[in-house]
């Protein structure tokens, strides 16, 4: 097995591992605490009685009908900024790890080419694709750009994390299929 191929085995690893890193900050700092639970029922709870008193409300509805479903519909939006900022302390310590991690990282694969891409890069993505890398073969790729396509690809499940947290947050989501934490 060559070497290039172990490097690139070796990123992948890595990057599973900082998601994973990443989703066991984010569930100490916030999906366990209880402040979180609370604003997150909370929500829950009115956004289940704002679609209820939507569907009730005619086009004839008096302004003070209309009147409540905005001061409902206020306290649903100060509920959902309460949650992010709650969301926001992990936030800042998984940018903080991974900072330390992506300056190991840099010094321990610098001028190391990881793999071979199958394509010429844009222009503009070559400097971050051939970052720090000898020679003029753009179709190198060196370690950062590898790490943030597998990054991108893994962290694409946010979508997941919505469904098996019930992280009312993350756009997309349906409903939870878990609530075991």
């Amino acid at each position: 097995m060559s070497t290039m191929f172990a490097d690139t085995l070796l990123i992948v690893f890595i990057s599973v591992c900082t998601a994973l890193l990443a989703e066991g900050i984010t569930w100490v700092l916030v999906y366990r605490t209880d402040k979180y639970k609370r604003l997150k029922a909370e929500v829950e709870k009115q956004s289940k009685k704002l679609e209820k008193k939507k569907e009730t409300i005619t086009e004839s509805a008096g302004r003070q009908q209309k009147k409540k479903i905005e001061r409902q519909e206020e306290k649903l939006k100060n509920n959902n900024r309460d949650l992010s900022m709650v969301r926001m302390k992990s936030m800042f310590a998984i940018g903080f790890c991974f900072t330390a991690l992506m300056g190991m990282f840099n010094s321990i694969f610098d001028g190391r080419v990881v793999a071979k891409l199958p394509f010429t890069p844009l222009s503009y993505i070559q400097g971050l694709s051939h970052r720090n890398l000898l020679g003029d073969d753009t179709t190198d790729c060196s370690f950062i750009f590898l790490y943030i396509l597998c990054t991108m690809s893994i962290r694409q499940g946010t979508r997941v994390r919505a469904l098996v947290w019930g992280d009312p947050t993350c756009r997309g989501a349906t409903k939870p299929v878990c609530h075991n934490y």
